[in-house]
């Protein structure tokens, strides 16, 4: 079993798992970035960075439905990084001393954010319109799921290894 293995890590081991979770969310947050220039945050933002915004004169900027082509190759590429990602996070956290029931959550919430979030994506550009308010929260949902396992495993990852270890 790999539960509450982490404070055996050797030191080299702990560093190259704290600049990897590191150099990740420097990743995941510029996605989030991008995610705000496209949408800043809202439903409406969400609903025309994929459906468009052709009948609004007044926007700054001319957006225009994907085509399916798009959503198919957003869909996938997200789905199957994202997947990746939540994997090695959820491993790592079940070698941490967390409270299972935790681990549990924090490694489990992920998966099903990502697939009602891009699930949702193709059903709001299939018309069905209420799905921007699944896409929003499961979508936040997801990104804070990341962003404490992240913080919690740099915790643990920083805190004094036994005695023993000095590597």
């Amino acid at each position: 079993m790999i539960e509450n293995k982490m404070q055996y890590f050797s030191k080299s081991l702990r560093a190259f798992i704290i600049i990897f979770l590191l150099v990740l969310s420097v990743g995941y947050f510029t996605g989030m970035q991008f995610v705000y220039e496209t949408s800043k945050f809202s439903v409406n933002g969400i609903q025309q960075n994929y459906l468009g915004n052709e009948s609004d004169e007044n926007a700054k900027i001319m957006k225009f439905k994907k085509s399916k082509r798009e959503i198919i190759t957003i869909i996938h590429t997200h789905i199957l990084s994202l997947s990746v990602i939540f994997f090695i996070t959820g491993i790592l956290l079940f070698t941490t001393n967390l409270p299972v029931k935790y681990k549990r959550y924090l490694s489990i919430e992920p998966f099903i954010s990502l697939i009602i979030t891009f699930g949702g994506i193709y059903f709001l550009w299939t018309g069905i319109l209420w799905t921007k308010y699944l896409i929003a929260i499961s979508g936040f949902l997801m990104t804070i799921s990341f962003a404490f396992s992240v913080l919690l495993l740099l915790y643990y990852l920083v805190r004094k290894t036994p005695d023993k270890l000095i590597n």
